[in-house]
């Protein structure tokens, strides 16, 4: 036994990982990770490709690891079931059965997590409400936008009322309002004391939720610890946002006003606008109240990948012999 599972045994930490790989072929999806998740929100950041979504699996147990261990509140996520009791996973794909209401959706999962059927729609209830999708819980999913159905994922993660929530890009899709209420509801599981990791792409999403940070590319971890320490790599780089809305030219007469925007244009890749700020933080604080003060209905929000790319080929040149 390497000296990476003898840490794992030994650690009172409720996510371990020892020395973990993940192959599918010839194809490394993670390569020889060594983790310890505390309580608390930790937030994997990564470009798409990077290893994040098969590392999410390995530790809720969908995944077997092609090497090394992983451990779950001390406990085998692959072989022992009995972990799905008090992990709750958000996964980035959908995969639903649209004829369903939301309701119906949510109270079936916890149905099959042997959940009395009264217990099952009082919870089901329950998590609608936390996330903000009550009102549309007895709308089938099949009429649901992107963020609603990102939402309804959410709910079925938490229902049950998990120590620990794997979250894989939650925010995808959302409106801002949605994902500054799911921000603020990430934040607040982790200052109750669950245990939370939470991926994404985008660097301010990330920091918004926790200081607390992984960084991954290529399947590899590059850096862990505080999120501040990896922002500074990125002062230097202007942030680009895309934003498709139903007001485009309008919103760019808005824009244009904050201080910290460097550029705002038509996206000539999209039907959108391609904004470039020097300070997200700002901008993104000031952005929801530009859009509803105006009733702009926004159809997208995101963030390409220029300016964290930056960053991981900084850090893979620093790690470079």
């Amino acid at each position: 036994m390497s000296s990476s599972a003898h840490k794992l045994h030994g650690s009172d930490n409720p996510i371990e990982l020892g020395d973990v790989s993940k192959w599918y072929g010839e194809v490394i999806g993670v390569n020889r990770i060594s983790l310890s998740v505390a309580s608390g929100v930790t937030g994997l950041l990564g470009p798409n490709g990077a290893g994040k979504t098969t590392l999410l699996n390995l530790i809720v147990g969908q995944l077997k690891p092609s090497q090394g261990e992983v451990r779950v509140r001390g406990r085998n996520p692959w072989r022992d079931r009995s972990v799905h009791r008090f992990v709750g996973y958000c996964p980035d794909i959908d995969s639903f059965y649209r004829a369903m209401t939301g309701m119906e959706f949510v109270t079936a999962m916890l149905r099959l997590s042997a959940f009395l059927p009264w217990v099952a729609r009082k919870r089901a209830h329950a998590a609608l409400e936390t996330v903000g999708l009550l009102e549309a819980s007895n709308k089938k999913i099949g009429a649901y936008s992107k963020g609603m159905r990102q939402r309804l994922k959410f709910a079925q993660a938490i229902a049950h009322d998990p120590e620990i929530i794997v979250l894989d890009e939650p925010l995808g899709g959302m409106d801002p309002l949605a994902r500054k209420q799911t921000i603020d509801l990430i934040r607040k599981f982790g200052q109750e004391g669950k245990t939370v990791v939470v991926s994404s792409h985008i660097l301010h999403e990330i920091e918004a939720m926790t200081s607390n940070i992984v960084v991954m590319n290529n399947g590899k971890v590059l850096a862990e610890g505080n999120v501040h320490e990896v922002r500074e790599l990125l002062d230097r780089f202007p942030r680009k946002i895309r934003i498709i809305c139903d007001r485009p030219r309008f919103l760019s007469s808005r824009l244009v006003e904050f201080d910290d925007v460097v550029s705002v244009g038509l996206d000539r890749d999209s039907p959108g606008l391609l904004v470039e700020t020097v300070k997200p933080d700002a901008f993104f604080s000031r952005l929801p109240e530009v859009i509803l003060s105006n009733n702009i209905e926004v159809e997208s929000l995101t963030s390409p990948d220029d300016s964290v790319e930056a960053v991981f080929k900084y850090l893979v040149e620093e790690k470079s012999p």
